[in-house]
């Protein structure tokens, strides 16, 4: 019986190494039991492929993958004050990996702390002048997890660009400087970045603006109350506009802001792809440095798992995409989530089976402090049930 195991992290609880450990765990006690038993099984083969998408993780799994490193660095986290974070460098010697999970990421905030009007992507910015300043020109930026949404303000404004409100003084590097954008100048922009090679990975498709915006579909989760959504939407709009327009770019042209993409990470898809970066699928990337095709081809079944499951997983999130991949080889996935919200029932038809590892109606905390102890326990049922399966 081989199974793949290739869940995401569970952001701010488990890495997804973590997840994998734990599944893993499981899966072993159930089938040692099975053997004590006399019950026949067969043998267990695990693979652990921990996966990420752009967001939490990203660094570590294509470092691992390719026999990489990690660097330590200081940068101004999402609310200014320095943090410290890292990148990867690849077994290559010539690529740097970046995720804003480490640098401006959500979990980074205490709740009370969570505001898109103050938070801020300037810490990006600094790391990819770091990676520059020590020799690197491919770039991959992973962009899942953050706590901004200043459509890549502040990243621009320390990579040189120019931003001024109408009295012609610099605005603030934040989700609110956004609100006072008048005049920029994009001629100031670091010259380097027209050498480098930048690969966005995202697994986000929204665009900047609108319903589907950054502001509207992920605003909520990074404090916006309904006012700042409108507000900072609207701003969005103006900024691009103006900051497209300083590239160069007419009206007649395809708006970035309108790209797929453009809304991940609270504008930052937007603003890596001003500086000519291309969009492509954090999970595919991650999948492909691991090799997560090839363990896929004579597996019986796929496990994986992420934080929190709803009705936004369906938009090609991480488990939809590995468990899209594993149906290409006939192998059928179930999903183990953190916890299942609204809009769960879309995924119906991607999974065999969908399970919440929250014994019952708990804190955020709670869960998040025994999200180890939950995790094994519902794996465990999983695999008790895969096993009896196996053994009729």
């Amino acid at each position: 019986m081989k199974i793949v195991i290739a869940p995401d992290s569970y952001k701010g609880s488990l890495s997804a190494l973590q997840v994998a450990d734990v599944i893993a765990r499981a899966f072993t006690d159930v089938w040692k039991d099975a053997g004590r038993n006399g019950t026949e099984a067969g043998e267990l083969d695990l693979v652990k492929a921990p996966m990420a998408d752009g967001g939490e993780g990203t660094v570590d799994s294509l470092v691992a993958a390719t026999g990489g490193r990690r660097v330590a660095i200081t940068v101004s986290g999402p609310l200014g004050k320095p943090v410290e974070a890292f990148y990867g460098v690849l077994a290559d010697g010539e690529t740097a990996v970046l995720e804003v999970a480490n640098i401006c990421g959500l979990p980074m905030l205490a709740k009370h702390e969570r505001d898109p009007e103050q938070t801020t992507s300037a810490g990006l910015g600094e790391a990819i002048r770091t990676v520059l300043d020590a020799g690197y020109r491919k770039l991959i930026v992973g962009l899942g997890g953050s706590a901004c949404n200043d459509g890549g303000l502040g990243m621009l404004q320390a990579l040189g660009g120019i931003f001024l409100d109408t009295t012609g003084r610099p605005v603030s590097p934040t989700g609110k400087g956004v609100t006072q954008v008048s005049t920029v100048r994009m001629d100031s922009v670091d010259k380097r970045l027209a050498e480098c090679d930048i690969r966005i990975a995202s697994d986000v498709d929204n665009p900047l603006c609108g319903p589907e915006g950054a502001s509207f579909v992920f605003g909520p989760q990074k404090g916006a109350s309904e006012e700042q959504m409108r507000r900072l939407d609207a701003a969005l709009a103006e900024y691009a506009k103006r900051v497209e327009a300083a590239c160069g770019r007419s009206s007649a042209d395809e708006s970035y802001a309108a790209r797929p993409g453009a809304g991940a990470a609270g504008g930052l898809g937007f603003a890596l792809q001003v500086l000519g970066g291309k969009m492509e699928s954090g999970a595919r990337l991650v999948a492909d440095a691991i090799g997560l095709e090839k363990s896929l081809v004579d597996a019986d079944w796929l496990v994986t798992g992420e934080g929190r499951t709803d009705g936004q997983t369906v938009r090609g999130k991480l488990p939809v995409f590995v468990a899209r991949l594993a149906r290409t080889y006939g192998v059928p996935a179930v999903l183990v989530s953190g916890g299942v919200g609204d809009g769960w029932e879309r995924l119906q038809q991607e999974f065999i089976s969908i399970h919440a590892i929250t014994p019952g109606p708990i804190s955020l905390e709670e869960a998040m402090m025994h999200a180890g102890e939950y995790l094994y326990r519902t794996a465990w049922s999983i695999a008790r049930l895969i096993q009896a399966g196996a053994s009729r």
